[in-house]
């Protein structure tokens, strides 16, 4: 369930990915003007880019001729119509839900197992490259850009800007622009302690792999709080805040707490209840970058983790 206060895009035009038929939207010409900035005003929050689309691909019509020129002069009286239909029908997307999108940001729900980007050994089914082809089924020239990640076996909410200077700015600023980012984690044994944080210095093998230095300075500064919604003697079911977001950070912390999370081989689970990682990114709020509006995006505990138990927790 998305909790904010700004609406999603609605699904028709460029951004209709069924290629289903949606009804022309018309507008008189009342005073004298250019084409662009008469759609701009009509087609808001749509913006610049979007309505320069609709015009590339022949959406646009003054009095029922296709008009593609942004400074085409208009005169009052005449009738605008704008078709949302593309004959584009983009690929459907794998392991991905796309839950909020505009000019700036998309927001989607990531499967466990899909890649957030590209490695050396899996370059095609990503996230990245699936958002990319979505963005340019509206412009061949558009273009998403990382803002942060998740493991390959982590699902839950993401986020990409969908220009560099959103980007940076985000990046710059990701301390005080992201709110939240709330995860719920299933680790093994009952975690006895109800809530707590843990802090540490993470550091990488040579084979890649995290672990913790407790000794000041020495790495990466991480801390991340939990608390306990649910405890059995074999599991117990966490929501997770992360203060930093360090590569591993909840998967070697949980590993320090004593209660790797389940079915986390490479840091130290013994069991596998289920074939995927038992951590998902729950909640994500933040900022928006050109509003200044607080985005916030909630999504269900994944119903694996809650089988582990027989009451449902509260969270």
């Amino acid at each position: 369930m998305r909790k904010g206060h700004s609406s999603p895009r609605p699904r028709g035009g460029a951004f209709n990915r069924g290629g289903t038929s949606t009804p022309p939207k018309t507008f008189k010409v009342t005073e004298p003007g250019e084409l662009l900035v008469f759609l701009l005003d009509k087609l808001a929050p749509q913006g610049r880019n979007s309505v320069k689309s609709l015009l590339a691909h022949g959406q646009i019509s003054v009095d029922d001729r296709v008009e593609k020129l942004y400074n085409h002069p208009l005169k009052p009286g005449q009738v605008v119509t704008v078709r949302k239909d593309r004959t584009t029908v983009a690929p459907p997307l794998v392991g991905l839900k796309i839950v909020y999108e505009d000019d700036a940001v998309i927001v989607v729900n990531k499967d466990a197992g899909l890649l957030s980007i590209a490695t050396e050994q899996e370059t095609e089914l990503t996230a990245y490259r699936q958002l990319t082809a979505h963005v340019r089924i509206a412009n061949p020239s558009n273009r998403i850009f990382v803002l942060h990640r998740l493991d390959r076996d982590t699902s839950g909410l993401m986020m990409f800007a969908k220009s560099e200077k959103v980007q940076q700015q985000m990046q710059d600023n990701w301390k005080d622009v992201v709110k939240e980012r709330t995860y719920v984690a299933l680790v093994e044994g009952m975690v006895k302690k109800t809530q707590g944080t843990i802090t540490s210095w993470l550091k990488e093998t040579s084979t890649l792999k995290m672990y913790s230095s407790f000794t000041p300075n020495d790495g990466q500064h991480a801390v991340t709080h939990y608390k306990v919604l649910r405890a059995s003697r074999n599991y117990s079911l966490l929501e997770v805040d992360l203060e930093t977001g360090r590569k591993n950070q909840i998967r070697v912390h949980m590993q320090d707490l004593g209660h790797p999370i389940a079915n986390d081989k490479k840091y130290g689970s013994k069991t596998k209840p289920f074939s995927r990682l038992g951590l998902h990114a729950r909640v994500l709020a933040f900022e928006h970058p050109v509003t200044g509006k607080l985005m916030r995006f909630e999504t269900d505990v994944p119903k694996p983790f809650l089988s582990q138990f027989r009451e449902e927790p509260k969270a």
